[in-house]
């Protein structure tokens, strides 16, 4: 257990807290209500701001619910995904998911302190903060390690930076000076959400992960926030988040369009 922190409290910063940073764009619509959050974004078609995240839905319109928000997201061409916890209720929403053609993935809710990981990078590896100068870089590098649009993304990427109310932080990593990785995390009242981290494939295994999370640990103790968290898929950051002290809080199941 992280000191300061309960199970209820880390739970809370893994998979609530995150919502309060969420920065809509002109087009995004939120809908909430117990039990069922949903962000719909369609100018973002390969992903980003398309969630659905579900702790309780009724049994008796169960399905109904499911078969039109998917519809929705199909209709936009959206890709997104639907995230689930081990205690969602009905017991079977992941294999009512499954039968609507949705692809499962597992992923864990992590955190740690954000004191205690020393900082530097590899040789060759510098760590950025984004602004304006550097903007385009990073959003180069966040398009092509994840398969998206840039001329979507772009504006995005400008708003977190400019928008007042942003809580977003932008780090970008170059590898002998060419920017090769790229990551954020959210300021949020007790904890910093980390989250969007991608290396260019044909840079990974030199550090440029472990130097992103690195950083960001040191800036956000820096604005005075002791925890970090991040949301890891179990195939890919998981077990490297692991590695660097993270502890799993929670299991996630994801569903999403492809």
């Amino acid at each position: 257990m992280i000191d300061g922190f309960t199970r209820e409290e880390l739970l809370h910063e893994v998979r609530v807290a995150p919502r309060a940073g969420l920065l809509p764009l002109p087009d995004t619509r939120l809908v909430e209500r117990p039990g069922f959050w949903q962000v719909l974004t369609p100018s973002l078609t390969r992903g980003g701001l398309n969630e659905v995240q579900c702790s309780e839905l009724p049994a008796d319109t169960c399905d109904e619910i499911i078969a039109a928000t998917v519809a929705e997201y199909r209709a936009l061409g959206l890709r997104f995904r639907w995230c689930i916890d081990p205690e969602t209720r009905p017991h079977d929403l992941a294999d009512r998911l499954a039968r609507q053609g949705l692809t499962r993935s597992e992923s864990s809710g992590m955190a740690r302190s954000t004191a205690g990981l020393p900082g530097g990078s590899p040789a060759g590896v510098t760590v950025e903060e984004v602004s304006l100068a550097n903007v385009d870089d990073f959003t180069d590098v966040m398009a092509r390690g994840w398969e998206s649009d840039p001329a979507a993304l772009d504006p995005m990427h400008r708003q977190m930076l400019t928008d007042p109310a942003s809580r977003c932080r932008l780090f970008l990593a170059r590898h002998e000076g060419t920017p090769a990785a790229a990551s954020a995390y959210t300021a949020l009242d007790r904890s910093a959400y980390l989250m969007g981290a991608v290396t260019l494939s044909s840079f990974r295994g030199r550090g440029l992960y472990r130097a992103l999370v690195a950083a960001r640990l040191s800036h956000a103790a820096a604005g005075g926030l002791a925890l970090a968290t991040s949301v890891a898929m179990e195939s890919t950051s998981a077990p490297i988040l692991a590695a660097l002290g993270f502890e799993r809080v929670c299991s996630i199941l994801s569903y999403s369009s492809d």
